[in-house]
């Protein structure tokens, strides 16, 4: 397993469910801004979305652990 064979399920998944901005998706996994201006311009951390993020996603895999919702696709 990569590092990217773990971030992609995690931005994919977050991403079908549409509970959490793109913009908090790309913070969590640490991708820097594309845009320069943006970028510079923007500081924002969104600390208070990446914890319920990051809450959602642990929940996620401990339904999965668990049995609950697990299928093969």
């Amino acid at each position: 397993m990569t590092g990217q064979g773990i971030r992609s399920p995690f931005s994919t998944l977050a991403n079908e469910r549409g509970l959490f901005r793109s913009d908090v998706i790309k913070a969590a996994l640490a991708h820097a801004e594309g845009n320069a201006v943006r970028a510079a311009d923007n500081k924002a951390q969104l600390a208070e979305e990446r914890r319920r993020l990051a809450g959602w996603y642990a929940d996620a895999l401990a339904r999965l652990e668990a049995g609950a919702a697990a299928t093969a696709v």
